[in-house]
């Protein structure tokens, strides 16, 4: 697997950048979607820790990955200020596609922007999937490809200019089917509004999907 990239840059005005989306109700998407956080906790891609504030009491322990260090040396930076409601938590140096947990390691898995900018981003769901309980749920916030069939000829002639802005993003990653294709059951799926944000980034989708019971 190549390593991960790094974004120097972007990680330095990614929260500038961000500060209005979150003023204008991506905070509160990203509180209502971590209300459902139980138990042992992994987030994704944990950026530079915008989730920290939401994560409620039920969580008991909390691992947030981030393979930028760039990213990482922020969310660090966040996490000593702002402490989680989590008895414990730390940051790891992982991707999301090779995650360094045994299979059933958590109750939650946590992943908001992330599925955008991963390299391999059915390898990063089935890793979600694998370190989950059975029975154990991956909270999802990401913007996705259009349904309007217009926008999403906008995004994929836009994905290679705008992944250079964005930090390797791409815009037009049918998420929600790459869930439902990697064997996670979607026990709820939201669409929503990127708020403040340019018009090939606004289709998101908010939601719960479950690792089945049986192998794997």
């Amino acid at each position: 697997m190549s390593e991960p990239s790094e974004h120097p840059i972007f990680a330095r005005v990614y929260d500038s950048l961000i500060a209005g989306s979150e003023k204008a109700g991506l905070a509160e998407m990203r509180r209502s979607l971590l209300a459902a956080a139980r138990g042992k906790t992994l987030e994704i891609g944990a950026g530079t820790g915008y989730n920290l504030p939401h994560y409620p009491d039920a969580v008991t322990e909390l691992v947030l990955a981030e393979p930028d260090p760039h990213m990482a040396a922020r969310l660090r930076e966040r996490l000593t200020a702002e402490h989680p409601a989590a008895a414990s938590a730390e940051v790891i140096s992982a991707p999301a596609e090779d995650l360094p947990f045994d299979d059933g390691s958590f109750d939650t898995v946590v992943s908001t922007l992330v599925f955008c900018t991963v390299s391999d981003p059915e390898r990063a769901i089935v890793e979600a999937r694998r370190v989950l309980v059975e029975g154990g749920r991956l909270l999802f916030l990401e913007h996705v490809r259009a349904e309007s069939p217009r926008l999403a000829w906008w995004q994929d002639r836009l994905e290679r200019p705008w992944g250079w802005f964005a930090g390797a993003c791409h815009p037009n990653r049918p998420t929600d089917q790459t869930l439902a294709d990697a064997g996670m059951w979607i026990e709820q799926l939201d669409r929503e509004l990127f708020p403040k944000a340019p018009r090939i980034v606004r289709p998101m989708i908010k939601g719960v999907a479950v690792r089945p019971g049986g192998r794997g």
